[in-house]
């Protein structure tokens, strides 16, 4: 395959004819994924999602362009002397399809000699209907025929670079130039757009695209007045499953609502908080009428105050709507959602695990649907689905509960001190996870319990993807936490493994130390995970409380 000035040709994986596909460590500068991962961020950093009633409200006088919003993916063409590929936010490299061979002739007869060319990646059906990134999806990931792969168009709507050059002039200069690379072509082409002059024009153009050719919204760029997605908004049927109170003068009030959508096999997965478009009236009769509906859970979350969520039965179904449904991170990763199993006998929701989802701009709430009920026919995960990608959604969750840890090692010391009784535990743990890029391989968990202290209760966790280093970490840990009058409570070993100082201490009482292990180096070795230290990030698989999913826009 060609384009070997971009990407690694042995690394290509075929689809279809000369179309591959690679990820972005196939890329001969990886640099440059890094640079459309800036960009995406930067992009949508700046980017204000608006109701089309504020159109006049929000957006001031100044010049703007204006161009069709296409359900698509973000996308980012890199050529390079004659030869180009595509990779979009989540490091996809695409070569071979025929818009990118287009494009490759187009920016060589220019005379370019480098570019990146920002766009969306769109399919165009042969009906006539506006197309959705499900389209996308079956045409470039599983092409059943050429003309799969030939309906495949690139809208460009700015630039990156020209010539090794980061392109940074004005929009009217960026859009001549546009034109001037891609104008007039066949499979690649500048984004639809019209100049206008204030927010008048801007809502003349929105009616004419969105409310009478069913456009999915559109996109107003200004040097002066900003960067904005308009759209309708998005109108979804969910699940009520967690309330929490406000407090000061919101005391007797509802505060904010936790919800979610089922999935196929009835399972209930967390979507969002909402927390306004309730009147005063509706947020204290529906606490009152809330509180009856609390249930048990092994899930916990906190509000966007730090107050925990009290759980209810599955009853209630109420329709949101949000400004825009976001599937990615700006990195481009999954946003996984928790997701839960309703035990109704024990009257308890039970933890399956996090799975891919989305997020919700801007959550309002609507009305309560009492025609409907907490079924996967009323409220269904496919209402995201089918407006963005959402992976694994046709799959049973509980078909994808994470293997359960192995406990590796657990000592307990003891030590008494002014009549109270201190003690400290290690315990270790493999994850069974380290496939999920939220689990390290291994885990050590160090409890530090002391009553006479001002906090009683201290904490340490230290991760590793290596066996070596975290029985390493154990020792340091160890070291420092069990000195002279401690004492080993004989039988404190784990997951039947046998402890190397199993009911042996010191003769001066304190605990003796397993044989030393060299220390762990500073540096991991190649394809490790960094040891753990105050700031390690991933999150270890214990009974811990649960930490609050993220709040969404």
């Amino acid at each position: 395959m060609g384009s070997a000035n971009l990407v690694d040709p042995g690394r290509i994986k075929v689809r279809m004819g000369a179309y591959g596909t690679a990820q972005s460590t196939a890329l001969v500068e990886t640099v440059l994924f890094s640079r459309v991962q800036d960009y995406r961020r930067q992009l949508s950093a700046r980017m204000i999602p608006l109701d089309p009633a504020d159109i006049r409200r929000k957006i001031a006088t100044s010049e703007y362009h204006v161009s069709r919003k296409l359900d698509g993916e973000f996308t980012v063409l890199l050529y390079n002397h004659g030869e180009a590929v595509s990779v979009n936010s989540g490091g996809t490299v695409r070569i071979g399809l025929p818009w990118i061979e287009e494009a490759a002739k187009r920016l060589d007869e220019a005379g370019l000699l480098e570019a990146m060319l920002v766009g969306e990646l769109h399919i165009e059906r042969d009906d006539g209907m506006r197309a959705r990134i499900h389209d996308v999806i079956s045409a470039v990931r599983t092409p059943g025929s050429q003309d799969d792969l030939d309906r495949a168009h690139f809208a460009v709507f700015d630039l990156m670079s020209v010539n090794g050059e980061r392109w940074t002039q004005p929009l009217r200069e960026t859009r001549a130039r546009i034109e001037e690379l891609v104008g007039g072509g066949e499979r690649i082409a500048p984004v639809e757009g019209q100049w206008v002059q204030d927010a008048r024009g801007i809502e003349e153009l929105y009616k004419t695209w969105v409310n009478g050719e069913e456009c999915e919204g559109i996109v107003v760029r200004g040097d002066r007045g900003g960067l904005y997605k308009i759209k309708p908004q998005h109108t979804l049927d969910v699940v009520v499953v967690g309330f929490s109170e406000g407090q000061g003068d919101r005391e007797g009030m509802l505060h904010d609502l936790l919800v979610g959508v089922l999935r196929e096999d009835g399972s209930t997965h967390l979507l969002t908080r909402v927390g306004g478009g309730f009147t005063d009236e509706q947020r204290r009769d529906f606490l009152l009428q809330l509180k009856e509906l609390v249930v048990e859970s092994d899930y916990a979350a906190v509000n966007t105050a730090h107050v925990a969520y009290q759980m209810v039965r599955p009853s209630w179904v109420i329709e949101i709507t949000g400004l825009s449904i976001l599937a990615k991170t700006t990195r481009g990763g999954p946003i996984n959602r928790m997701v839960l199993d309703w035990d109704a006998p024990a009257d308890t929701y039970r933890v399956i695990r996090r799975l891919p989802l989305a997020s919700v701009i801007s959550p309002r709430f609507v009305r309560r649907r009492e025609d409907k009920q907490a079924h996967p026919d009323d409220a269904s995960i496919r209402q995201i689905a089918d407006v963005v990608e959402v992976p694994l959604s046709d799959q049973e969750a509980g078909g994808l509960r994470p293997q359960s840890s192995t406990i590796l090692r657990r000592e307990v010391y003891t030590k008494e001190l002014k009549g109270a009784l201190m003690v400290r535990k290690l315990v270790m743990w493999k994850t069974n996870k380290e496939s999920e890029e939220e689990f390290p391989g291994y885990v050590v968990h160090y409890t530090d319990y002391s009553p006479n202290r001002k906090t009683p209760l201290n904490r340490d966790i230290r991760v590793s993807s290596s066996r070596e280093q975290i029985d390493d970490l154990w020792d340091e840990l160890l070291d420092k936490a069990v000195k002279g009058g401690w004492v080993r409570h004989a039988g404190s070993g784990g997951g039947g493994v046998a402890s190397e100082s199993e009911g042996k201490t010191k003769t001066d009482g304190a605990a003796k130390k397993p044989a030393a292990k060299p220390k762990a180096k500073s540096k991991t070795k190649s394809g490790e995970k960094p040891s753990a230290t105050s700031d390690s990030k991933p999150k270890p698989p214990t009974k811990r409380k649960p930490k609050a999913p993220k709040a969404d826009g």
